[in-house]
């Protein structure tokens, strides 16, 4: 049996933790042809968890392996390329621009660290409570 539809529900994948979720919207296939699968990723985006981070003024650090991780383009890992661990921090905008003494867009919610740097950050906050 055809399990195709004219229909589906559009899914994005999240930036920071690579999981699927709804977005709410119905995709319809102009043509009526039973072209798509019950549930279809369009894009990236944030989930909801991530998304109340992100508003709340926090940047994900989000820990890839580099060796598994695909090709970089100017030093800039794609999302769809990035190999994650599993580690992640997150980290309010200031601090990250304190820390790492870089600027970082407001639109921008993760950045790909290379392992080590997360497990870094949690011995200085250890140090600092010390």
């Amino acid at each position: 049996m055809n399990d195709k539809s004219h229909v589906s529900l559009e899914q994005h994948v999240c930036l920071v933790c690579g999981i699927r979720f709804d977005t709410g919207a119905v995709l319809l296939d102009r043509r009526l042809r039973a072209s798509m699968e019950h549930q279809t990723v369009t894009g990236w985006g944030l989930c909801p968890e991530h998304q109340k981070l992100f508003d709340e003024g926090f940047v994900a650090l989000v820990e890839c392996d580099p060796q598994r991780s695909g090709s970089q383009a100017g030093g800039r890992m794609k999302p769809e390329h990035a190999y994650r661990t599993g580690r992640l921090a997150h980290l309010r905008r200031t601090v990250f621009a304190q820390v790492f003494n870089v600027p970082i867009a407001d639109d921008q919610a993760c950045v790909f660290v290379e392992p080590g740097v997360i497990e870094q950050l949690q011995s200085m906050t250890a140090r600092a409570a010390n």
